[in-house]
């Protein structure tokens, strides 16, 4: 967990940054002036008192709005360590696999008592960690579970809990996110897959699309493709380097994929993103 505060006091607005991703969840909270932050599909205008929640290895990009002073808090969270096992039952909610964080952003737009809440744990967090008074640690812990606990409570269109009627099996879910994760660049084979679950062939194939809502090979495609899509916009590398570096040899695959993904090609996505922060 990592958390800052920056200022901008120039005396005008700035330019949009370049598009960044980090591997952990984002929460900003706006304590001056106006933040302008868009991902690829949103503009989120933060005035004071503002949060927003950006998800794992999501690309997005921000920039001061008015000549005002700006402040905000920025939290970085791997939310792994805080699921003790009162709370792995919930772990699945939060890896992102039908639904990105973002879309958890009407909760703060809809209901004001939330975002207080959530500004208030992020404020914390950050005076508490600045602070280091003995048992910080705790205190930290305990605003993130809170964190957690109201992104939960409060999301009304049930996001985060669209197959929580399904007894998933919480060990077996994270070592496959985890292998599909760190095997990304090779050939995942659901075979090695199922052997990691100990489970024959054909009932992990039923396994997984049962829990996590969509099959295997369609969960790997779409993570590879998620990558992609994060290197083109970051790196400045070719369609081919890139294809090969999420384990894709075969180009017109790749082509095929990224197209039913994003409904265009790697070439017009990158002009489409360079047009959003121009």
């Amino acid at each position: 967990m990592k958390v800052w505060r920056f200022t901008d006091s120039s005396k005008e607005p700035t330019r949009s940054n370049t598009w960044h991703y980090h591997n952990e969840v984002e929460f900003i909270l706006v304590e001056k002036g106006t933040h302008e932050i868009q991902t690829p599909n949103h503009t989120y205008t933060l005035n004071a008192g503002d949060v927003m929640v950006i998800g794992s290895s999501q690309l997005h990009t921000g920039r001061k709005l008015s000549d005002n002073d700006l402040s905000y808090i920025v939290l970085h969270i791997d939310f792994r360590p805080f699921f003790d096992p009162a709370m792995m039952m919930y772990y699945r909610h939060f890896l992102e696999i039908l639904h990105p964080l973002e879309k958890l952003n009407y909760i703060f737009q809809e209901n004001e008592s939330v975002r207080k809440d959530i500004a208030r744990m992020i404020s914390e967090t950050h005076a508490e960690v600045m602070d280091k008074k003995k048992g910080y640690e705790i205190a930290v812990s305990m605003h993130i579970k809170y964190l957690l606990l109201m992104l939960l409570r409060y999301d009304t269109r049930e996001l985060l809990t669209s197959h929580s009627h399904v007894d998933a099996d919480v060990d077996v879910i994270r070592s496959l996110v985890t292998y599909v994760d760190e095997h990304l660049t090779e050939k995942i084979d659901m075979g090695a897959a199922s052997q990691l679950a100990g489970m024959s062939y054909s009932y992990f194939s039923k396994y997984f699309k049962k829990k996590m809502g969509s099959s295997f090979t369609d969960y790997v495609n779409q993570k590879r493709i998620s990558k992609a899509e994060r290197l083109l916009v970051t790196e400045n590398r070719s369609v081919n380097e890139i294809a090969e570096s999420v384990g894709i040899e075969n180009m017109a695959h790749f082509y095929e994929l990224f197209k039913r993904f994003n409904g265009c090609t790697p070439k017009q996505y990158v002009s489409k993103m360079n047009g959003r922060i121009n």
